[in-house]
């Protein structure tokens, strides 16, 4: 599965882009105990730094606090959402 990293306008969020649609509304995850409902939002709110997830149709928008660099957390992330819908 192919998931593209992109750049935001925010330096503290990056864009996980899906090769298809998964998510059929929007979901917002804005703390580790929101995202306890949702399997693939607890794994991502388990790496260090994350502090917010949006899904949508195709994409995964995370949120990390400004201290937290986007290596190695940003290929984390990926491999993660990668590991949730192909296994």
């Amino acid at each position: 599965m192919d998931v593209q990293i992109q750049q935001t306008p925010n330096p503290n969020a990056r864009k996980f882009v899906l090769p298809e649609p998964r998510f059929e509304q929007s979901m917002n995850f804005g703390s580790p105990e929101a995202a306890q409902a949702h399997p693939l939002a607890a794994q991502l709110f388990a790496l260090e730094g994350v502090y917010n997830v949006l899904m949508a149709r195709d994409f995964i928008t995370i949120n990390k606090r400004p201290e937290v660099p986007w290596e190695p957390l940003a290929e984390a992330a990926r491999q993660r959402i990668v590991a949730f819908f192909t296994h």
